[in-house]
C-alpha cells in the first residue's frame, strides 16, 4: 500500500495505490483517525483488484461501503464517528500545529460498514498538514480584538483576509493556517465565547470587526489597499455587514450566508440591524431526535422584517455567494437569491454565485469530512446541515479554489 505524498497539505489529494493482491481479489480499504480529544473516526470501501493484482484510487471505482464511485479521496471526506463514538461528532482540528495522522488499512474481502473487517494485508499512515512549513501564527490581543494571525513565509506583502465561523462561537483555525498555507495573511477571528468576549451571542457591535479589518490592513505584512473577509453561516452574514459598511473590506466570500441579519441585534454607531429571530415552535424533530430548523428562521421577505435586511448595494467591493442546494440549516439558496435581486435592483453586478446541487450547509476546505447531522453547541441537540456526501465533498473541492482565485483577483 502506497499512499503519497506521505505527508502533505490537508487541502490536497493524495495518490492511494495497492499492489500484489491476486487478480480480482476483493479487499476493502479503511481509514481510521482520532481527534484531539481521542474520538475515533472511520470510513471504508469496497474494492477489487485488477487483472495485474493492483488498485489505483484514482481510478477504480469503489462497489459498496461509505461510498462508490471513483473518488480518489472518498476515504477521507467520509470519516465518521466509530460505532463505539457518540454520533453526529465533527472531525475538525482543535489545533493547526500538528498534523492529523489518518491511517489506511487494506483488509481481505468485503466487510459492511461497522462490521469487523477480515485480516489486514497492508496499512500506511498519512499526515495532512493543516500549517505550511514557515507559515507564522501570532496569537492577537490586539485593543479589543482576539484571535490568530497566520503568515505566510516571506517577505509579503500578502493580500489579509479576515476569516469567521457561525453561531459556534469560540476560535476555529483550519481556513485561516491552510489560506496562510496558499499565500494569504489570515486572520482567524471569533467573536464570542473565547477569552474575555462575550459568552454568548447577544448583540454585536460593528466596530469590533472594524477595529480588526483596521488592524489587518494596517499589518506591514499586508497588501493594500483592503482586506477579504470570508465567512460560514453567521460569520458569512457578518462578513455581507462588513463589506456593506467598512470601507476596509473590498471582498466579502459568504458560504451559506443569509441576506439579513440574524439571531444577534447588530449595532454600528447609531444604526441597529435587529437580527431575525428563529420560531422553535417551527423546528421539526425525527424519529432518531435529529432537529430539522430549516424553516424556523423569520422569513427575510416579509416586509415586516425588512429592517433587518443588510443594505448590500451599498458595499463597493465584490461579493462571492456560496450556496449547498441541501442547506437544511436554514433556505440560503433564497438567501443568496434576494441578495442577488437587491444588488441587480440598484444596477449591480459586482457579485459570483456558486451554487452546488446536492451539497450541504457548512462547506470547508476539500477532504474536511462530511457531517449530515452534527451536534448543536448552543442547543445540545443533533441538527440537521443537510446534503449528500459525494456532492458536498466535490462542492468543498470545486469551491475552495474558486474563493483563492476570487480573492487574489480582488486582493491582488
Amino acid at each position: 500500500l502506497a499512499v503519497s505524498p506521505a505527508a502533505g497539505p490537508a487541502d490536497e489529494r493524495v495518490e492511494t495505490r495497492v499492489a500484489g493482491l491476486s487478480p480480482g481479489q476483493p479487499v476493502t480499504l479503511r481509514a481510521v483517525a482520532a481527534d484531539d480529544r481521542g474520538c475515533l473516526f472511520q470510513s471504508c470501501a469496497h474494492y477489487r483488484a485488477d487483472s495485474r493484482g493492483q488498485l489505483h484510487l484514482g481510478t477504480d471505482a469503489s462497489h459498496g461501503g461509505d461510498y462508490t464511485g471513483v473518488e480518489p479521496m472518498g476515504l477521507f471526506w467520509s470519516l465518521a464517528p466509530a460505532g463505539m463514538e457518540k454520533p453526529y461528532q465533527r472531525l475538525v482540528p482543535r489545533s493547526t500545529g500538528a498534523p492529523m495522522k489518518v491511517e489506511v488499512l487494506v483488509h481481505e474481502g468485503h466487510s459492511p460498514p461497522g462490521a469487523m473487517p477480515g485480516p489486514v494485508v497492508a496499512k500506511a499512515e498519512v499526515q495532512r498538514l493543516f500549517t505550511a512549513p514557515g507559515v507564522r501564527r501570532i496569537r492577537l490581543k490586539e485593543g479589543v480584538v482576539r484571535g490568530s494571525l497566520f503568515l505566510p513565509p516571506g517577505d509579503g506583502p500578502f493580500p489579509g483576509v479576515i476569516d469567521m465561523y457561525g453561531d459556534e462561537g469560540g476560535l476555529i483555525e483550519f481556513r485561516s493556517s491552510l489560506l496562510a498555507s496558499r499565500g494569504f495573511a489570515a486572520l482567524s477571528l471569533p467573536y464570542f465565547d473565547f477569552e474575555d468576549l462575550p459568552r454568548v451571542m447577544k448583540e454585536l457591535k460593528l466596530e469590533y470587526f472594524e477595529e480588526a479589518a483596521r488592524f489587518l490592513q494596517r499589518h506591514p505584512k499586508v497588501k493594500g489597499p483592503g482586506v477579504g473577509v470570508i465567512g460560514t453561516g453567521k460569520g458569512a452574514e457578518l462578513a455581507l455587514s462588513m463589506i456593506t459598511f467598512l470601507p476596509e473590506v473590498v471582498a466579502a466570500v459568504s458560504i451559506s450566508g443569509c441576506s439579513s441579519n440574524t439571531v444577534a441585534d447588530l449595532h454600528y454607531g447609531e444604526m441597529t440591524l435587529p437580527g431575525l429571530r428563529f420560531d422553535m415552535k417551527k423546528v421539526s424533530v425525527s424519529d432518531s431526535g435529529v432537529f430539522d430548523i430549516f424553516e424556523a428562521l423569520d422569513d427575510p421577505t416579509n416586509p415586516a422584517n425588512s429592517p433587518s435586511v443588510i443594505p448590500i448595494e451599498k458595499a463597493e467591493g465584490h461579493f462571492l455567494l456560496v450556496v449547498g442546494e441541501d442547506d437544511r440549516m436554514w433556505k440560503s439558496s433564497l438567501y443568496a437569491e434576494l441578495a442577488i435581486r437587491r444588488l441587480r435592483q440598484h444596477g449591480k453586478e459586482n457579485f459570483e454565485l456558486l451554487s452546488y446541487p446536492g451539497a450541504g450547509h457548512r462547506i470547508d476546505p476539500p477532504s474536511t469530512p462530511f457531517c449530515q447531522v452534527a451536534l448543536d453547541r448552543v442547543l445540545g441537540v443533533p441538527v440537521l446541515g443537510g446534503g449528500e456526501s459525494k456532492a458536498h465533498a466535490h462542492a468543498q473541492e470545486h469551491s475552495w479554489g474558486k474563493i483563492q482565485e476570487f480573492l487574489h483577483l480582488h486582493l491582488g
